[in-house]
């Protein structure tokens, strides 16, 4: 074949396999944030009139906001309780547990934690609102009452335990089915060698398990902390951010200004921020975990 036909088909071919691609992350991605930008710069409000441009909602985000600083506290809570608690550690204990049971027993437990997943977020939410429920007949004051324990109120007195436990639980299907999945890829010989050499189980799991499945370790924290940053439905549902504002994380908080409040432009202007903060976490977490070295090419080809 001719080299510039060769070129020409080459072309042709990256077009056909990536423009759909391409077109589907223009007009999903990069299209809304181009829009959010327009938008944030007007006083586009409840009507959705704009009658001029301004760049006061930014001076409000960096000074006039009172209750910004919270938020933003708030979220930083959340993010790094529920992904270092459940998401991660929680869901990689998960893997290692039922890996460890027989197939059959270990498919089973693994169904039961992602059931879930699996169930509509409504239905999810209002059985949590059941169990915290502070009167008599929600679930945890059913138990407790056998000891005598007066209702407990679990929302009032502490809702951002509420919210991560309700957002771990759920998180946590998503490691525990990625980190078994790579466990379950390790060669069976390095266990076999490892107990033949009178490696405990805690020896194997830190010198063999965890180093095999370094770079899924890494993809769910960056994966699951960018999930969690711009996550609030069952935050909404569930506490609807309160009392108060103690619940309430960072996207609730866009959420409630624009769409509750009626405040368009300055809404755009907080989701700015919002898309500022994942690039930046992304970058930093890509950099840490050194998730570049995974996209080099291999150093050995097989023909």
């Amino acid at each position: 074949m001719h080299p510039s036909s060769a070129r020409l088909r080459q072309g042709v071919d990256r077009v056909l396999f990536l423009g759909p691609a391409t077109l589907l992350l223009f007009a999903f991605f990069v299209l809304p944030v181009v829009v959010d930008i327009a938008i944030a710069f007007t006083d586009m409000s409840r009507n959705l009139k704009v009658s001029g441009f301004t760049t006061e909602h930014f001076q409000r985000m960096f000074g006039g906001d009172s209750r910004l600083a919270s938020v933003m506290l708030v979220t930083l809570f959340y993010v790094l309780g529920t992904l270092s608690i459940f998401n991660v550690t929680y869901g990689l204990l998960l893997a290692l547990m039922t890996t460890a049971l027989p197939d059959r027993m270990g498919a089973f437990f693994r169904a039961i934690w992602f059931l879930p997943r699996m169930s509509p977020s409504v239905v999810y939410a209002l059985l949590w609102s059941w169990v915290v429920a502070p009167t008599d007949y929600g679930l945890l004051n059913q138990a407790v009452g056998l000891f005598g324990i007066p209702p407990l109120d679990p929302k009032s007195s502490t809702p951002m335990l509420v919210v991560i436990l309700s957002n771990g639980f759920i998180g946590a299907s998503f490691g525990m089915i990625i980190f078994t999945s790579a466990i379950r890829s390790i060669p069976q010989h390095l266990f076999h060698a490892a107990r033949a050499d009178g490696a405990g189980g805690l020896a194997i799991v830190r010198h063999i398990t965890l180093p095999a499945i370094r770079w899924q370790l890494s993809f769910v924290t960056i994966y699951q902390a960018l999930a969690l940053l711009v996550s609030f439905e069952y935050i909404w549902l569930i506490t609807n951010g309160g009392p108060f504002f103690d619940t309430t994380v960072y996207a609730l908080y866009v959420y409630r200004r624009a769409f509750e409040n009626g405040q368009y432009a300055y809404g755009a202007a907080l989701s700015l921020g919002l898309v500022v903060a994942g690039t930046i976490v992304s970058l930093v977490l890509w950099r840490f975990f050194d998730m570049k070295a995974l996209l080099q090419r291999p150093r050995i080809e097989v023909t």
